[in-house]
């Protein structure tokens, strides 16, 4: 299918659905669906909620109302509370779905609050390759992706937002800070904290994709491997504010960033609840 083809299925989609409500990130993503719902259904049948919490960066939710106001859509911004849920906390592969189904719970009650018709995230056609469980929980709560129903993959969203003149066009993926900590491994606030201290440490030196995976007291850097010498060129810094934060070693993937890499222990192993908590046990 073209690119044209599906900018025409996701349009048709929108204007079947009345009015939505869109769980809003800020990312590239969720930009082009609340640009594309405003262009389709009009702005005043669509409204943006982002939520924030301990898993969130605080550039996300800067971010989110920064695009919100530029493109004049009503926008919220709600907290939410993970990590009082054992469920989440205790990082099992699934952790993402009771995340996704405590958010979109509330984003439903604030639909039926608003009058709106639907609730709608942005989950794009590329999702379906990779372990997702927050998809299952948008299907559970009946929440739509208009992006992956019309098979738009990241690279197609890229081109569409670059055409629309969207500033977020090129802007780097992100995911929440829980997605650092191997699976098994308790997620704390203070751990998140850290997590997020030590990226934008990384990101105020220039690099624009970076990840820094939670080992226990080692930080793993992910960055792109044309981004390797600038890493090297300021690794005393690093290792002296990475030690601050309280990470005992510090290492440098050689492998470089790749989206999703925790799932990689899942490929070949069969996974069973740790047996304590923070522990492993495959």
């Amino acid at each position: 299918m073209s690119l044209q083809e599906k900018e025409r299925r996701l349009d048709k989609n929108l204007q079947s659905m009345g009015s939505v409500l869109i769980a809003f990130s800020g990312g590239v993503d969720s930009c082009l669906l609340l640009f594309k719902a405003g262009q389709v259904l009009g702005q005043g049948n669509v409204r943006a909620v982002t939520a924030t919490s301990e898993t969130y960066s605080k550039q996300e939710k800067e971010d989110a109302i920064t695009f919100t106001r530029q493109h004049g859509f009503e926008h919220l911004v709600i907290r939410t509370n993970e990590l009082s849920c054992k469920d989440f906390t205790s990082n099992p592969p699934d952790r993402c779905y009771f995340c996704k189904k405590e958010l979109f719970s509330r984003l439903k009650g604030l639909a039926k609050e608003y009058g709106m018709d639907w609730v709608c995230d942005g989950a794009n056609f590329d999702d379906t390759s990779d372990f997702r469980p927050g998809l299952r929980a948008a299907r559970d709560l009946e929440v739509r992706s208009p992006l992956l129903e019309a098979e738009l993959t990241k690279e197609d969203i890229r081109t569409l937002s670059r055409k629309f003149g969207l500033e977020t066009w090129d802007k780097p993926a992100a995911a929440c800070l829980s997605s650092r900590v191997p699976y098994g491994e308790i997620i704390t606030g203070e751990k998140l904290a850290r997590i997020g201290s030590a990226e934008q440490l990384l990101k105020s030196m220039g690099l624009q994709v970076v990840r820094v995976r939670c080992h226990g007291e080692t930080a793993r850097i992910e960055v792109r491997p044309q981004d390797f010498p600038l890493v090297m060129n300021n690794k005393e810094a690093i290792v002296t504010e990475f030690k601050k934060l309280g990470f005992i070693y510090i290492t440098l993937d050689l492998e470089g960033f790749r989206s999703g890499s925790m799932n990689e222990v899942l490929k070949n192993k069969t996974w069973s609840e740790p047996a304590e908590p923070g522990s492993l046990d495959y």
